[in-house]
C-alpha cells in the first residue's frame, strides 16, 4: 500500500514515541477535558435562568389577554342587559340588580364565565350598585366582579375589577309627574362641573374653529383667556391647524376628540347636586 509522503511522516512520528506537537508552546496547545475534572458551564446556568422568566413572560401576557377579553365581554353584557333594561322601563319605572345581572350572564355565557378567571365564574358578577333615577329615567349600571391570576412564583393574586354604563329609560321625558309642581329643570354636560338655566348657553353649545397651530399662542377666548394644549388629542402633535371653541380654553388637533363634543342632560334641579351655577346664565 503507497501511502502520501506527509502521511507516512505522521505515522512514523506516532511510531517513534515522538508526536510533533510536543515541540509547540505550552501556550499554543489547546486545552484537553481530563476524566474526573469539573469543567465550567455558564451557558447552562443561564439557560436555566432565562427560559423560567421567559415562560414567566409568556404566562403573564396570556394571563393579561384573557383579562382584557374578560372586561370585554362584561361591558358588552352590560350594555345588551341595559338595553332590555331601557324597553321594560315605560312599562315598570324600577330597576332590578338582579335582572341585570341575569340578562349579563345570559349575554356572556354561563359557560364561558365558568371557565374564566372570574372568581365563583357566572355567580360571581354582580350588578347591586346599579340604579334608576326616578325623575330622568337614566339608570347608572355597575358590573363588579374579582379575577384571579394564578403565578406560580407569587401566588395567586385576587384584582377587583368594575365596569359602568349609562343608558336612558325609553319613558321619554315629561315636565309634570315625578318632578314637584315647581321644580326647575336645569342642563348639565356629564363632566361640567356646573348647571345651566338656558340650554342656548354658548358654554353649552360649542362654536368649534380652526386656526393655524403657530398662532394659537397669541389668540384669546371670549373670557380673555389663554389657549393651553388639550390633554387628550394635543399631545400627539399640532402640526397645520388646530381646533378651538370661543369659550373654552383648550386647543386640540383631532376634531373627533371628546372634549370637542357635549352630551346634555336635562335634569330638575334637586337632581344637580354639588353642581355651582353657570356663571353666564346661571
Amino acid at each position: 500500500m503507497i501511502l502520501p509522503y506527509n502521511v507516512k511522516n505522521i505515522l512514523s512520528y506516532f511510531y517513534s514515541g515522538n508526536p510533533p506537537w510536543k515541540d509547540f508552546p505550552a501556550t499554543r496547545r489547546a486545552p484537553l477535558c481530563t476524566p474526573g475534572k469539573h469543567t465550567k458551564g455558564s451557558i447552562t446556568v443561564e439557560a436555566a435562568l432565562a427560559m423560567p422568566l421567559f415562560f414567566f413572560a409568556v404566562l403573564v401576557l396570556c394571563y393579561m389577554s384573557e383579562v382584557m377579553a374578560i372586561r370585554t365581554s362584561i361591558r358588552s353584557g352590560l350594555q345588551y342587559a341595559g338595553k332590555i333594561a331601557a324597553e321594560s322601563s315605560y312599562g315598570k319605572p324600577l330597576l332590578l340588580p338582579g335582572s341585570i345581572e341575569k340578562e349579563l350572564v345570559n349575554a356572556v355565557g354561563a359557560e364561558r364565565l365558568d371557565r374564566s378567571i372570574v372568581e365563583n365564574g357566572s355567580s360571581g358578577v354582580h350588578c347591586e350598585k346599579s340604579y334608576m333615577s326616578m325623575s330622568t329615567g337614566i339608570m347608572e349600571l355597575k358590573a363588579s366582579y374579582r379575577v384571579y391570576l394564578p403565578l406560580p412564583v407569587f401566588g395567586s393574586a385576587v384584582v377587583p375589577m368594575e365596569e359602568s354604563c349609562r343608558v336612558k329609560g325609553w319613558t321619554g321625558y315629561e315636565r309634570a309627574g315625578f318632578l314637584a309642581e315647581n321644580e326647575e329643570t336645569v342642563y348639565i354636560t356629564e363632566t361640567g362641573m356646573v348647571y345651566h338655566r338656558d340650554y342656548h348657553c354658548s358654554y353649552l353649545e360649542l362654536s368649534i374653529r380652526m386656526v393655524p397651530a403657530e398662532s394659537v399662542e397669541h389668540l384669546r377666548n371670549e373670557s380673555q383667556g389663554k389657549y393651553y394644549p388639550c390633554e387628550t388629542c394635543a399631545r400627539r402633535g399640532t402640526a397645520g391647524g388646530v381646533y378651538i371653541t370661543d369659550y373654552g380654553d383648550r386647543y386640540h388637533s383631532s376634531l373627533n376628540c371628546s372634549g370637542l363634543k357635549r352630551t346634555i342632560y336635562a335634569v330638575p334641579l334637586s337632581e344637580a347636586v354639588g353642581k355651582g351655577a353657570c356663571s353666564k346664565c346661571g
